[in-house]
């Protein structure tokens, strides 16, 4: 939902601030009071061309900003056209292109008129839309299609040139006779081995710090036998009791250790064979790592992969075969999903074109005529085409239809099919109406906003009269300098105005009694 729209200095707007609720919003004023110039800044949020002119006399730059509420989350689009230099956007406050601005505003608005932001001129919005409105079950084709992909790409990987898949088999055969002569078992190895490493080159070191340790630590060493000294020197003390026993005690320990690494010593010792073939080995497993992965591990599933790929191609012609014919199979499924889905859509096809041309009718086109074109099966190619007049061929909407007549046919199709992005704006769409078509667009315009925001420019007191909320859009002139003002209308003062649209004169009685209908029949239609 478009919760506030804030403009500066585009065209005679100086300074406006909408804040929208949901439901349906109608703004309205004078001819040329700057309604549309509204439509224009939603149009430059969704990426629209920003072209200098647009920026009021003497300022330097237009800046339109809108905040939305998109899936429970807030989203700011702000758009800044300068008089002189490229434009720029703004996504949540960072630099942005047009295009993603584009993007992004297609997820949030439909703009329904003169612009071309409507994303059912898009055939694959329409494909999407129609697929909605018949309720088309996509899955089977979608999981056919996919199960043929998978089946192309491992054909394909299985190789059909001869003479590579020899030159890869004899690569195979040796890449598998190396890693086979490795004998690669644990995924550990390395780490072992390296520990191992440290542990024989510095036998040498440790077995002599050992025996150093155990003869200091003895008793005849100058740690054990100045232990020794000390605890003579407490002995039969009674104040330094506890301490001489606790000496007694660490002169003990201090004799076991001294013991452990004499022992330790005896058990070090050195084996330059093991240590170079340790050293060996670790060059090796560097070597198949360079070669073939990152990790032991690594080396060893691709050694595993390497054998089931040599035994595929080793019996290439057999898995060749097997997967041909099902490559036959799969691709008559989705022959056969295809055409389902093609027959399913040319069906709803035909229905949805009779709903909106019976729409049409109602929104004052009665020789119009749409029809939902499907090409050949699955039906993808899916294009909404519009005769416009009697006789007149079916052309694409962009080129078949008025702004007018063509944000008349997008309500209709609205009709028909709800979903689309939240916030949908209809301008010109009371484009040559009146009367009765001017209430029927109202009231059909009021029923979207079940699943959208809806947000129309109108002259049409019968349209604004549906609207949930009113905006009056006045233009100012002091004689210097012209400015626009949009003011929210509530209670007598919406009277006030549809009593305008009525008669041209708000202050006429009878013009009020008649607005005064007019709007409780619209409201409690």
């Amino acid at each position: 939902m478009l919760t506030e729209l804030a403009v500066e200095n585009l065209g005679v707007i100086e300074r406006l601030n909408l804040v929208l609720g949901p439901g349906m919003t109608a703004l309205t004023g004078e001819t040329g009071a700057g309604k549309t110039l509204v439509v224009t800044a939603v149009d430059l949020l969704l990426g629209g061309r920003a072209a200098p002119g647009l920026v009021r006399f003497g300022a330097d730059e237009a800046v339109v900003e809108g905040r939305f509420d998109h899936q429970g989350e807030e989203v700011v689009l702000r758009r800044v056209v300068p008089a002189e230099g490229r434009a720029r956007a703004y996504v949540d406050g960072r630099l942005a292109s047009a295009a993603t601005l584009s993007e992004l505003g297609r997820e949030l608005v439909d703009l329904h008129g003169q612009h071309d932001h409507q994303s059912l001129l898009r055939r694959v919005h329409q494909r999407a839309a129609l697929d909605r409105f018949g309720g088309i079950d996509l899955a089977p084709l979608m999981e056919a299609r996919a199960a043929l992909a998978d089946l192309n790409r491992r054909r394909a990987e299985l190789g059909g040139d001869e003479r590579s898949r020899a030159r890869e088999i004899e690569l195979c055969r040796f890449q598998l006779a190396e890693l086979d002569k490795a004998g690669l078992e644990d995924p550990g190895e390395d780490e072992a081995l390296k520990a191992e490493e440290s542990a024989l080159a510095d036998a040498a070191a440790s077995r002599d710090a050992a025996r150093q340790a155990a003869m200091s630590l003895g008793a005849d060493g100058a740690v054990g036998a100045g232990l020794a000294q000390i605890a003579a020197a407490l002995e039969s003390r009674p104040p330094l009791e506890g301490h001489h026993e606790r000496l007694v005690n660490l002169a003990a320990e201090v004799g076991d250790l001294s013991s452990e690494l004499r022992r330790a010593a005896e058990s070090i010792y050195e084996n330059p064979a093991r240590l170079a073939e340790v050293r060996g080995r670790r060059e090796l497993l560097v070597d198949l790592r360079r070669k073939y992965g990152e990790t032991v591990a690594d080396v060893m599933e691709f050694h595993r992969d390497l054998s089931v790929r040599l035994a595929e191609m080793e019996n290439f012609d057999r898995l060749a075969k097997d997967l041909d014919g099902e490559l036959d199979r799969r691709t008559a499924a989705v022959a056969e999903a295809g055409a389902a889905v093609g027959q399913a859509r040319r069906q709803a096809a035909q229905t949805l074109g009779e709903e909106v041309t019976a729409n049409l009718r109602e929104l004052a086109m009665p020789r119009a005529e749409v029809q939902v074109a499907v090409g050949g099966d699955p039906g993808d190619d899916v294009d909404i085409l519009l005769s416009a007049n009697s006789g007149a061929p079916g052309l694409e909407l962009a080129s078949a239809a008025s702004g007018g007549e063509l944000a008349r046919v997008m309500l209709a199709l609205r009709l028909v099919v709800s979903a689309g992005p939240p916030v949908l704006v209809f301008d010109e769409v009371d484009a040559g109406i009146g009367g009765q078509v001017a209430q029927t667009v109202g009231r059909s315009l009021s029923r979207l906003t079940a699943d959208h925001q809806v947000l129309v420019v109108t002259h049409l007191p019968q349209v604004a009269a549906c609207a949930d909320h009113q905006v009056s859009i006045a233009k100012r002139d002091d004689g210097s300098t012209t400015t626009v003002a949009a003011e929210p209308l509530e209670g007598e003062d919406r009277v006030v105005e549809l009593s305008r649209m009525l008669s041209g004169s708000p202050d006429s009685q009878s013009a009020r009694r008649h607005a005064s209908e007019l709007l409780e029949m619209s409201q409690g239609a």
